[in-house]
């Protein structure tokens, strides 16, 4: 029960996060990107995904162009007769999808090793540090072309391929704030009541280094569609049989010059607005959960 006149913790983070109009707007964004994405299957016009659906005599139709059986392709259809329109419906599906599973995987790993390398210290700080330093001084795109060249395509191979490439900022992450917290008096009370390790680390010391990765988490969610999306141009990706954003906008490219833009324009806006949505979420959270700008 709340005590009157007192804002709860909840209330206040909303109140200062619709402080900022441009904030509202990119989370209104993602919210209807994200209906859209989960209910693909219920409001796309086509299954581009099934090929009894697709017919070749439709390819490379112009925006609102209409196929042989009269549906109307109202952003055109690409080289394999897909509605463009039900293809970024479901692409978005699988960047985000693939994005959000790959992020919060590596979250939780980098969570377990960051506390871990916090809380012992020692050898098992300096193994796990150096390792950290060791992957964060090669570009995440150079580990991914590596590991994808060896897995080959397919959306498990990419999910692991991004979580490889993530887990090290969480775990440089965490290890920072535990420290911090580890010499604070509640650890030290839970720590003489004989408390255990375990549960010292995920009970007490977990809850209180979370907002900083919430913040981060945001962001890396935009940071592995965009690296996601940059694996599939390149033809590491997903399948030519399910496109994500990035297939969608390569299998255009070669189409550009010969003025059949929309096969690479429009999945490059979706993936645009996607990622300038996210990225705008989570700058207002930074701010928000920031306790050096609280009022």
């Amino acid at each position: 029960m709340s005590t009157p006149g007192v804002e709860s913790p909840l209330r206040r983070v909303a109140a200062d996060f619709a402080e900022s109009r441009l904030a509202l707007v990119g989370l209104a964004t993602l919210i209807l990107i994200l209906i859209v994405a989960i209910f693909a299957p219920f409001v796309s016009p086509q299954n581009p995904y099934n090929l009894a659906q697709l017919d070749i005599m439709d390819s490379k139709l112009p925006p609102g162009g209409q196929s042989m059986d009269g549906m109307t392709f109202w952003l055109g259809s690409d080289d394999q007769g897909r509605d463009m329109l039900s293809a970024i419906f479901y692409g978005l599906r699988i960047s985000l999808g693939v994005g959000t599973l790959a992020t919060v995987c590596a979250l939780a790993i980098g969570l377990v090793v960051g506390l871990i390398a916090a809380w012992f210290g020692g050898w098992v700080e300096t193994v796990i540090m150096r390792l950290v330093d060791l992957q964060l001084s090669f570009p995440s795109i150079l580990i991914a072309l590596v590991l994808l060249a060896s897995l080959g395509q397919g959306i498990d191979k990419i999910i692991i391929a991004l979580i490889t490439v993530q887990w090290a900022y969480y775990t440089r992450t965490v290890r920072g704030a535990a420290l911090v917290e580890r010499n604070k008096e509640y650890i030290e009370a839970a720590t003489s009541l004989a408390l255990p390790t375990s549960r010292i680390l995920f009970n007490h010391l977990l809850p209180n280094v979370l907002p900083p990765l919430i913040v981060i988490a945001t962001v890396q969610v935009a940071h592995a569609i965009a690296l996601e999306a940059t694996l599939s141009f390149l033809g590491l990706g997903m399948p030519i049989t399910s496109p994500s954003l990035g297939l969608l906008i390569a299998n255009g490219f070669t189409h550009l010059m010969s003025g059949k833009y929309w096969i690479s324009l429009y999945p490059g806006i979706a993936l645009l607005v996607t990622i300038v949505s996210i990225n705008l979420v989570g700058d207002q959270l930074r701010d928000v959960l920031n306790p050096r700008l609280q009022k």
